[in-house]
């Protein structure tokens, strides 16, 4: 259902890509100065010197509203988002409609990435009204938070007609704003409300690949990825095709996997200097990219990469998990190993300036005519470009077709091609840079953490292993408290936000995968920890779901949780992952009948749908429901080496524990041999008799 606003006025919606933020040191120069200047987020200092009297999210802001009856705007966006800032510089820096604004409402600003609780609440209302979404996000709301107007972006006089229309009703006809506002504000709650499925379901694989066949329909077996334009890189939805193309040996399945990821690595969507890949693709052959760069994209999708090659050992993954990792490290690490959040598009005012080339400065770079002529066909340099005039590095033919046109070994024109990568990238170096988004997020850093970890089983490389203890022990240290709450965000020694259930969710499982990396058990201990947490302060009752705030939030004016996976899994679908392999570590069957409740309550919704794409993290569940994950237990004084020899090869449906002795967990009980280091392959705590090599359990894995 669309509510109809109670403003006849044309909604903008444009997509973000970033510009540099500023971080203000000297406040001296400026004319304004507002409460958001002594807040830690990138975003919210961006607009401390705006004439707008803007005030972050909180008690203070609500409590003018009330007292002084005015409605309250809620401007919501991000560091790296363009028409956020457009939007900035149109309105909220003209004085005119900062007057305006100031005079007749409180206004509130939110960055999305810090609080996105108020982001999903006004989101869902601006969806509501207007059938679409976006950010910047504008919401209008009655003093309790009410919303009665939302929309996205809008021109300065577009703007200032919606204040003043607005501030019309008020005067003259309140008791619409307020109608408007309870019946939005029921909209809002009657979202996400997910009934409990008291039915028995058949868990079956027919059922299963009735689903993933209407996977498929929707991938774009041209270009990889969706059908369609723009591109999202979309990790999760090749990791469940990945788990269950390799157990069905579905051809298909693993084609659409290795297609995707093949064109994102060639495509202008990876950085083909620096490492590291964008946001999306604004096209479909992922050449034009919105050039900003996300901690949660690049987590993602390592873990893709090195999934990835552990099925198709192909060489071109090892190069984009190490190229990226190494981006990530360069401009994205602090020096106490927390991630940051992102890095812009946007330098010297001009979206994609720090990455693209004139033909003609590559000409003047690059001195040896043979390198020259091998780099410019390679990467698709021209003098007329590929995008705006400017050239967006990309490889349209893989390099062994290259090698094979120019009568070269692939291994010399990798090597003449490197020479004139490290030309142009030490080059670049030297331009203006992209701004930084410097605040570190608890779930994000759990998504580079997996990634990590993944890199390290694929690869066996132990810089990423060091690396991702390293990121453990500071979120451990900086994010995580005694009891096991968790803070959300941290910048400059200071964390202000209590975490919400994806911090949880992403860490818990972050955190259990460094336990079978590693097979110390204290990381799965505090794995374990973390989602009883979750169940003490996020369990809904009402709906055996969990909500997106904890018990000791305070409410907004709705309590909202989060069903679909998207560009990041959802927080719900994680936390059912987390209770099932938390579960089956050590014998849990509450834990479990949690998570599988879980996935019962959305199954009609998955088995439905036209787009199961948006639940792909729980299609992994399901798939562990229909084909129950194998528990691989190694024994003895040589575990660390047969567990990474298994690592080596793609385990999608198995879970490793195990060490130099048994430990605590129930699965390892008595399965000790003097002198011995053995492997046991175990299935539903029922176990075969126990074998020797890695290559031998993975064996009793495929029969």
């Amino acid at each position: 259902m669309i509510y109809m606003s109670i403003l006849p006025l044309v909604f903008f919606l444009k997509e973000c890509s970033p510009t540099q933020p500023t971080t203000v040191t000297d406040h001296s120069e400026y004319a304004h100065t507002n409460a958001l200047i002594n807040e830690s987020s990138p975003y919210l200092l961006q607009h401390a010197h705006n004439p707008v009297d803007w005030y972050p999210w909180g008690d203070e802001a609500l409590a003018k509203a009330t007292e002084e009856k005015k409605p309250i705007i809620i401007s919501i966006g991000y560091a790296a988002c363009h028409w956020c800032h457009v939007m900035e510089h149109e309105s909220f820096e003209d004085a005119e409609v900062a007057d305006y604004m100031n005079n007749n409402f409180v206004c509130i600003k939110v960055d999305r990435e810090e609080r996105p609780d108020i982001d999903d609440v006004y989101m869902t209302a601006c969806n509501l009204i207007t059938g679409k979404g976006g950010w910047p996000l504008n919401a209008i709301a009655l003093p309790d938070g009410k919303p009665f107007f939302a929309g996205t972006y809008f021109p300065k006089e577009d703007w200032m007609n919606i204040l003043k229309q607005i501030v019309d009703v008020k005067t003259n006809d309140y008791g619409k704003l307020v109608d408007s506002a309870n019946k939005i504000a029921e909209g809002i709650q009657e979202t996400d409300i997910v009934e409990v499925n008291t039915n028995e379901v058949d868990w079956s694989q027919a059922s299963l690949q009735s689903i993933e066949s209407k996977f498929i329909k929707r991938i774009d077996f041209i270009n990889g990825g969706r059908l369609g334009a723009p591109k999202f890189p979309m990790p999760n939805n090749y990791e469940f095709l990945l788990k269950y193309g390799t157990k069905e040996n579905d051809k298909k399945a693993l084609q659409a996997v290795q297609h995707t990821l093949d064109k994102m690595a060639r495509g202008g969507i990876y950085d083909q200097l620096g490492g590291g890949f964008s946001r999306y693709s604004v096209d479909e052959v992922w050449l034009v990219p919105h050039f900003e760069k996300m901690l949660y994209d690049n987590g993602q999708l390592i873990s893709l990469y090195s999934q990835g090659y552990q099925v198709f050992k192909e060489p071109l993954y090892l190069e984009v998990i190490d190229e990226s990792i190494e981006f990530v490290k360069r401009e994205l690490m602090s020096s106490d190993y927390g991630f940051y959040s992102s890095l812009d598009a946007d330098s010297e005012g001009e979206e994609g300036k720090f990455y693209v080339f004139s033909e003609a400065e590559v000409d003047s770079l690059i001195k040896d005519e043979l390198d020259l002529k091998y780099f410019k066909k390679t990467y698709d340099v021209s003098k007329s470009g590929n995008w705006e005039h400017s050239n967006i590095l990309n490889k349209p033919k893989p390099i062994n077709d290259m090698a094979n046109k120019f009568g070269l070994s692939e291994e010399a024109l990798k090597t003449s091609l490197n020479r004139s990568r490290k030309i142009l990238f030490d080059y670049r170096a030297t331009r203006i840079r992209p701004g930084l988004d410097d605040k570190i997020l608890a779930s994000w850093n759990g998504l580079m953490l997996k990634g990590l970890v993944d890199a390290f089983n694929a690869t066996g490389n132990d810089k990423y292993l060091d690396l991702a203890l390293k990121n453990a022990n500071f979120i451990k240290k900086n994010f995580i408290k005694d009891d096991y709450r968790m803070d959300r965000n941290y910048k400059n020694g200071k964390s202000t936000i209590n975490a919400f259930l994806d911090d949880y969710a992403f860490v818990a499982y972050a955190y259990h995968s460094l336990y079978e990396a590693t097979l110390d058990e204290s990381w799965l201990a505090l794995s374990k920890n973390l989602v009883e947490y979750t169940l003490k302060h996020f369990n809904n009752e009402e709906t055996q779901m969990f909500n997106y705030t904890s018990d000791l939030d305070p409410p907004l004016i709705a309590r909202k949780t989060e069903n679909n996976d998207n560009v990041i899994p959802g927080s719900n679908s994680m936390m059912a992952r987390n209770l099932y392999r938390v579960g089956s570590m050590y014998y849990d069957q509450e834990y479990m009948k949690k998570g599988t409740q879980m996935l019962k309550n959305l199954y009609n919704e998955i088995s439905e749908t036209t787009a199961p794409d948006f639940y792909s993290n729980w299609l992994q569940l399901y798939y562990d429901k229909v084909n129950p994950p194998y528990e691989v237990a190694i024994i003895g004084d040589n575990a660390a080496t047969l567990r990474s020899q298994l690592s080596k090869s793609y385990l999608g449906n198995a879970m490793l524990l195990g060490g130099k002795d048994e430990g605590s967990l129930p699965l390892l009980k008595n399965k000790l041999q003097e002198g011995e280091t053995t492997i046991y392959v175990c299935q539903n705590k029922t176990c075969k008799l126990p074998v020797y090599s890695a290559l031998d359990a993975i064996k009793l894995m495929q029969d």
